[in-house]
């Protein structure tokens, strides 16, 4: 599907410092034995770290149906969320919503395609659709080579793993590149096509946590 400017992308909410011309973004994944925490600030061509946008935190067994991102630590003014339709499913969808619980997108995991390489579909309210992949087959192989050894299986995987989504024309939508840090942390670029469209971050930093949070690793 090719690129149509719909108009923007962004939402203007009391409390966010969000700069309608950020296209990167840092995710940094904190586990303790009861909740995962999931922090998102902006971050600059040079990689270094700037305000926090969102923050989630919730017990770990729930963390995967149902999360909520908040806009500072205090988790009283939501700001995005995303939420399974069907539970214990490996292809559900997921719906993204905004701060009043209006949907502004979805994603869900082909099933089929994760064999050999994680593949994820991911939608936005504009009418956008978008297919993503791990970026190197061979790293692909070597992670699932890796789950499958029953003495390392339990381990964090050493391989890191990229994902790029593009639309059906070939313009990269999104991008969630793992970077070397004793605890996860991620680049994701969201992009601003050749006409002016962008995805809507709330719904690509969605898709950037489930690939973290929902899928082997």
């Amino acid at each position: 599907m090719s690129l149509i400017v719909l108009g923007a992308a962004w939402d203007t909410m009391p409390g966010m410092t969000l700069p309608v011309t950020t296209e990167r973004f840092s995710l940094r994944q904190r586990i303790t034995l009861m909740v995962n925490r999931y922090e998102i600030r902006t971050m600059d061509e040079s990689g270094a770290e700037g305000a926090l946008v969102a923050v989630a935190q919730q017990k770990r067994m729930a963390f995967k149906e149902h999360v909520t991102f908040y806009a500072d630590e205090t988790r009283t003014e939501p700001v995005f969320s995303f939420k399974a339709r069907q539970h214990l499913d490996l292809a559900a969808t997921y719906d993204v919503f905004d701060a009043d619980g209006q949907p502004i997108g979805w994603f869900r995991k082909d099933f089929g395609r994760s064999l050999l390489r994680s593949s994820w579909h991911l939608g936005t309210a504009d009418g956008l659709e978008a297919f993503g992949t791990e970026r190197h087959q061979h790293i692909a192989l070597l992670r699932r080579a890796w789950e499958w050894l029953p003495v390392v299986s339990d381990l964090p995987s050493p391989f890191i793993f990229h994902f790029d989504f593009t639309a059906g024309d070939g313009t990269l939508v999104m991008s969630s590149e793992r970077l070397r840090s004793l605890r996860d942390r991620y680049a994701v670029h969201v992009p601003v096509a050749s006409n002016g469209w962008q995805a809507d971050w709330r719904v690509a930093l969605s898709m950037a946590v489930a690939l973290d949070a929902l899928q082997s690793r």
